[in-house]
């Protein structure tokens, strides 16, 4: 979980908290380092992005857990935004899939998405971990209380892009992707997905912003593990996993559906804590080739 803070009227502040949320929850308990390998993993990608000639929000960091980022209107009211609107957060999210996972595979698997929809034959049903045989490019929305599934025509009312704008932006994330999968690939991960925001700056150019490429908003897998038919998660959905095992999701879920109140979420023991900070600081060295420490 990121703390947003107004510095001035041109800049805002990230801070990065030891905090973790998992099914829209608070956890209890604080995972140490995991704010600080968030903070410095995105201003690793934010200037490998800017090696690439996009532009990005971000300027500099405050120390291991903060950073200064250009700041942007936030504009709830779709209404309100124009084809000739500037400095504003583009209300869509952008999420690039390469494997068959998560969500994803649950859509799959209940016709909402169709094979060939994901590149595979018609009458297909691709199983868990399966490679797509080309990047899976969804929009939904960002602003509202429950993110939705948008087609392009429906992201391009909302936004007030122009097909060109989308499409620069929907070929900004697959680029940045190609480097980003890369990168990770040699050093023995996979990028199974994640998702992208982008603003227009002042000029009406396109920007990315918020974070990406950090173990809270994609997901990666272990390379060596994968290649033995093993799918082991190296980020948040680590967590979620634990939470399901306990039975938590499941009573969630079940009081969510019946309206009932729903139950608190609890503590983590000690010994996941530490396997979950162990997780952050593995990964962030993983991903950038750093050490934490």
């Amino acid at each position: 979980m990121k703390e947003v803070y107004e510095v001035s009227p041109e800049e805002l502040e990230f801070f990065f908290t030891d905090q973790i949320s998992v099914f829209d929850k608070v956890i209890p308990t604080k995972v140490p380092h995991k704010g600080e390998t968030l903070c410095r993993t995105s201003a690793h990608w934010f200037q490998v992005v800017a090696d690439l000639g996009i532009r990005t929000h971000f300027l500099r960091l405050e120390g291991g857990n903060r950073m200064r980022v250009r700041r942007v209107q936030v504009i709830p009211d779709y209404d309100k935004i124009t084809s000739k609107t500037t400095n504003f957060l583009i209300p869509l999210e952008v999420i690039a899939r390469y494997y068959v996972a998560g969500s994803f595979h649950d859509r799959l698997k209940e016709g909402r998405i169709r094979p060939e929809d994901a590149g595979f034959p018609p009458g297909r049903t691709p199983r868990y971990g399966e490679p797509l045989p080309k990047p899976f490019v969804e929009v939904t929305t960002k602003l509202e209380k429950v993110d939705r599934e948008l087609t392009t025509k429906e992201a391009l009312a909302i936004s007030k892009l122009s097909p060109r704008e989308y499409d620069t932006m929907v070929d900004s994330v697959v680029m940045i992707d190609s480097r980003l999968n890369d990168e990770v690939k040699r050093r023995g991960l996979i990028h199974v997905d994640g998702k992208k925001e982008f603003a227009m700056d002042g000029e009406r150019r396109l920007m990315l912003v918020d974070t990406f490429g950090t173990a809270d908003e994609d997901r990666f897998w272990d390379r060596s593990e994968y290649e033995r038919g093993k799918q082991v998660e190296l980020s948040k959905e680590f967590v979620r996993q634990y939470y399901r095992k306990i039975g938590y999701h499941q009573s969630l879920m079940d009081a969510r559906a019946a309206g009932k109140p729903e139950p608190d979420i609890p503590p983590l023991p000690d010994d996941v804590t530490k396997q979950v900070s162990d997780l952050y600081v593995g990964l962030f060295e993983r991903l950038t080739g750093e050490k934490f420490r």
